[in-house]
């Protein structure tokens, strides 16, 4: 069930860019398909495919929303007029900016395994199926090309952002190549102990998201930061292998 807050939201977002693009469906991804949203902390992730390219007053449409609606600011979303070339990077609206990026295959089995709808077809409908080889291939290069260099510059890992991604995208890559599957957030968090994560880093990955939000104090921060970039850099190799 989502939220009545969340739900005006979407709906809210539904009707907004109808009227400024030439919208043909609406579907949602991530957390909110999968079923693991938490009001407040995730993302709202949503796919809007045009028959046309979007018009630079969807901005203002996300700029207006987040006036009316602080969750709002959590509203990310990718407008797709290709939908079989996975290498397009299509217009996205995210993080309070502008910007192009790809609709990356985890993506794409997200809108088939989830199928969630807010306007037009559902995704089976529309969008061509991502193979399990398109699947690995784009795990393995996310886990190589970028998040392992990434464990070699320390000061991001001070931040909360980064210690949760690492791990947590680890845990969900480890069973995607080993199963196939894509598993949420909440099942990742069960996942990293077998992998070796630190208990005191999945602990604190877990009450930030699913329980009261614990004070963090700097020197913690910084131990995190050392204990999930060392687990990060020595776990990555592991599991391509």
């Amino acid at each position: 069930m989502v939220d009545e807050a969340v739900q005006q939201v979407l709906d809210g977002f539904v009707t907004s860019v109808r009227e400024v693009a030439a919208v043909e469906a609406v579907w949602l991804h991530g957390s909110l398909a999968l079923g693991d949203y938490q009001l407040g902390r995730s993302d709202l992730d949503v796919i809007v495919v045009t028959s046309s390219p979007p018009p630079a007053a969807v901005a203002d449409v996300h700029r207006q929303l987040m006036r009316d609606s602080p969750l709002a600011k959590k509203l990310h979303c990718s407008y797709m007029t290709d939908l079989a070339d996975v290498s397009v990077r299509h217009p996205t609206f995210a993080q309070e900016r502008y910007f192009d990026r790809p609709v990356t295959p985890v993506t794409r089995r997200e809108l088939a395994i989830g199928n969630r709808t807010l306007f037009g077809p559902a995704p089976a409908e529309l969008l061509p199926a991502t193979t399990d080889e398109e699947l690995f291939a784009f795990v393995r290069r996310d886990l190589r090309d970028f998040w392992l260099p990434a464990t070699r510059k320390r000061t991001n890992w001070y931040a909360d952002i980064w210690v949760d991604l690492s791990l947590v995208t680890l845990a969900r890559a480890h069973v995607t190549l080993a199963t196939g599957d894509l598993i949420t957030k909440r099942a990742a968090l069960d996942v990293l102990p077998g992998l070796g994560a630190p208990t005191s880093v999945v602990d604190d990955i877990r009450a930030r998201r699913y329980g009261p939000v614990p004070r963090t104090w700097p020197w913690w921060r910084h131990r995190r930061g050392v204990l999930a970039r060392r687990f990060t850099s020595t776990a990555i190799p592991a599991v391509l292998s």
